[in-house]
C-alpha cells in the first residue's frame, strides 16, 4: 500500500514542478515588465468592477438628489455629484459595465467577422480576395470617426446600433491582419507538407493556419482597444450612443460639458477612467505584441 501511494505520488510530482515553474517564469517576467505586471491589475479591476459592479458601492447611480446638487467630492460621495444630484462615482462604476461591454461586443463581432473573412481571403486570394479587399477599401476611405457618425446617424442613437458601428469600423482592421496573418503562414514549410500529405484545404485552413493567426487577432484585439474606447465614448459625448440616463463614460462627459468650471469632478473622473483603462490595454498590448513577434 505504501509503495502504490509513493509511486502516485513520485507520479504527480512532475506536473506540479512544470506548474510551479510555470509560476516563476510569470514572477520573473512580471518583475522584468513593470508595465505588464501594471497592465494586468488594471485589467483584474476593470474586470471585476465590470461583473459585480455592486461590491464597489451601494449607491443607486440614476437616483436623483436635487439638495446635494454639485456636491464637491466627500466621504460620503468620492467623486461628488452632478448637476441633479447623482452621485458621480457609482454612475463612473456602473458606467464601466455599460462601456466596456459595448466595447467587448463591438470588437468581437469586428474579431469574429473580419478575421474569419481575412484568413479565407487571404488563403483562397484571386476573386475571394479582392471582393473582400474592395469593400475594406470602402470602408477605410473613411475617417473611423467620420464613419461612426454616418452610420449611427444613418441607424439612429442606442446602444446596438453603437454595436454596429463600432463593428463596422473596426471590420478592415481585423480583416487586413487575418489576411497579412494567413498568407504568411500558407507559404511556411507546415502548411506545404500538409499540403503534399493530402489534407483538403479546409483542414489546412482550419487545424493549422487559422490556429496560428489566431493569436495576431488577440494582440490586435489590445492595440486597438484604446482607439476604439475614445471613438465609442465621442459618439455617445455626441448623443449617438447609450441614451441618459443609463450611465456612460462618453455620456458622463457630455452631461459635465457645462459645468467644467463650477463642478470640475464630472467630467474629471470619468475622464481618468477613460485614461487609466487606456494605459492598462495599451501596455498589455504592448506585451501582446511582444511575445507574438519573439514567438
Amino acid at each position: 500500500m505504501t509503495d502504490t501511494v509513493q509511486h502516485v505520488d513520485d507520479r504527480t510530482r512532475p506536473g506540479d514542478a512544470r506548474r510551479s515553474g510555470s509560476w516563476r517564469r510569470l514572477g520573473k517576467r512580471l518583475r522584468r515588465q513593470p508595465g505588464l505586471a501594471l497592465g494586468l491589475l488594471i485589467l483584474a479591476l476593470l474586470l471585476a468592477i465590470v461583473a459585480a459592479p455592486w461590491l464597489f458601492t451601494n449607491a443607486d447611480p440614476n437616483v436623483v438628489n436635487p439638495a446635494e446638487r454639485l456636491s464637491p467630492p466627500s466621504g460620503e460621495h468620492w467623486f461628488g455629484t452632478d448637476d441633479v444630484g447623482r452621485d458621480i462615482y457609482a454612475r463612473v462604476i456602473y458606467g464601466t459595465r455599460v462601456t466596456l461591454g459595448i466595447l467587448l461586443a463591438s470588437l468581437a463581432f469586428a474579431g469574429v467577422l473580419g478575421g474569419t473573412s481575412g484568413i479565407v481571403a487571404g488563403y483562397l486570394g484571386r476573386s475571394t480576395d479582392m471582393l473582400f479587399g474592395r469593400g475594406v477599401d470602402v470602408i477605410l476611405s473613411f475617417p473611423p470617426l467620420i464613419l461612426g457618425l454616418i452610420l449611427t446617424g444613418i441607424l439612429g442613437a442606442g446602444t446596438q446600433n453603437l454595436v454596429l458601428a463600432m463593428s463596422v469600423i473596426y471590420f478592415p482592421t481585423f480583416f487586413r491582419i487575418g489576411r497579412s496573418g494567413t498568407m504568411s503562414e500558407s507559404t511556411k514549410v507546415y502548411a506545404e507538407a500538409a499540403y503534399a500529405l493530402g489534407y483538403s484545404r479546409f483542414r489546412i485552413l482550419s487545424r493549422h493556419i487559422a490556429r496560428n493567426v489566431v493569436p495576431l487577432l488577440l494582440a490586435q484585439l489590445m492595440v486597438v482597444f484604446p482607439l476604439a474606447l475614445q471613438i465609442q465614448a465621442a459618439l455617445s459625448f455626441l448623443g449617438l450612443g447609450v441614451q441618459p440616463p443609463t450611465p456612460d463614460w462618453g455620456n458622463i462627459l457630455e452631461q459635465s460639458q457645462n459645468f467644467l468650471l463650477a463642478a470640475p469632478w464630472m467630467s474629471a473622473f470619468p475622464g481618468l477612467a477613460i485614461l487609466v483603462s487606456a494605459l492598462g490595454m495599451i501596455l498589455l498590448g504592448r506585451a501582446a505584441q511582444a511575445s507574438v513577434d519573439d514567438a
